[in-house]
């Protein structure tokens, strides 16, 4: 059974929430607050997060942030912002999709169940291996040949996954972000942001692993 756990400061919306994901074979759990988020999360017993953007104290994004620094679940993020840029800020935050409120409980139920098959069909390979660098499956992780961890982001994730996948070929910006931000999709400028971001992580500032091709999309040219 898939386990959820809900993070919204309004206790009538969680309840509701739980009962309806309850309604549809899933197993989920309520919090008001970020307090005590990640020390939940290393119980290691959820599935996927969903995190209201608009939390008292930390709020969602900067939780979304911290999470995603220790955690590879898929992140759902809820908000009453419903403008183009607050959705775009939320999946560069770490949020693998985004929903804005009010909302249909079909259509998270559904979105939760095409997060997990995303996330279940992304490990049937254990480990990627290239230019000294091991991308992990199942855990969802990046190590050098240090074995230093560095943390990636859902869609930085997507990104890499997507580019090892099609090592040695040229991928256009459309089909990098129908892969990696299918969400964002429309917004070109920020598949460009994405890959410097995933650049940057893996010490590659020049561009010389993930290559740019000009007027055509990127290229991964790792042995």
């Amino acid at each position: 059974m898939v386990r959820v756990l809900i993070v919204d400061d309004d206790a009538e919306i969680g309840a509701l929430l739980c009962a309806a994901l309850a309604r549809h074979g899933l197993q989920a759990e309520h919090q008001l607050s970020g307090q005590g988020l990640l020390k939940r999360l290393a119980c290691g017993d959820v599935d996927v997060l969903i995190l209201d953007r608009m939390l008292p104290g930390d709020d969602g994004l900067s939780l979304c942030g911290a999470v995603r620094q220790q955690h590879a679940l898929p992140i759902l993020m809820l908000t009453a912002l419903g403008d183009p840029v607050d959705r775009v800020v939320g999946l560069y935050g770490g949020a693998d999709d985004y929903m804005v409120k009010p909302f249909d409980v079909a259509e998270l139920v559904a979105r939760i169940k095409v997060l997990m098959r995303r996330q279940q069909g992304e490990v049937r390979q254990e480990a990627w291996h290239f230019a000294g660098w091991a991308l992990n499956l199942s855990q969802r992780e990046l190590r050098r040949a240090d074995g230093l961890l560095v943390p990636l982001s859902g869609a930085e994730f997507r990104l890499l996954l997507c580019l090892l996948q099609h090592k040695g070929q040229v991928l256009s910006r459309a089909d990098l972000q129908a892969q990696a931000q299918p969400r964002a999709v429309g917004h070109e400028r920020s598949i460009d942001l994405l890959v410097s971001r995933l650049r940057h992580k893996l010490q590659d500032d020049e561009g010389r692993l993930v290559r740019t091709v000009r007027g055509l999309g990127y290229q991964l040219d790792a042995p």
